[in-house]
């Protein structure tokens, strides 16, 4: 179910902002252009992986300095844990995400 979670123009050139709909805590990147969506919630200590910093296409936890790529959810520290990822959709000037 594809739903409205922000507007592009909420985002810089680069960007991430925190979505928390009834099911789950999103972190939403903007990064070269195209938006990503990942599970906020970092799973090794529970910090909020939308104020850590985003280098390429890795997001490095606050806390602990865990690493997610938020493309793929795919945790750089320990590979077989993963972020859950949303798919984004843009839809005239709305980000959506499918919950």
């Amino acid at each position: 179910m594809w739903q409205k979670v922000a507007k592009v123009s909420d985002f810089d050139v680069a960007g991430a902002q925190r979505v928390q709909t009834s099911s789950a805590d999103i972190a939403v990147f903007k990064k070269g252009g195209r938006f990503y969506a990942i599970s906020n919630i970092c799973p090794h200590k529970g910090a909020s992986l939308v104020e850590g910093y985003v280098e390429g296409n890795v997001v490095t936890c606050p806390w602990h300095a865990w690493q997610f790529d938020i493309s793929s959810g795919v945790c750089q520290n320990v590979p077989a844990m993963t972020q859950k990822c949303f798919a984004v959709k843009i839809h005239e000037e709305d980000i959506l995400l499918d919950l």
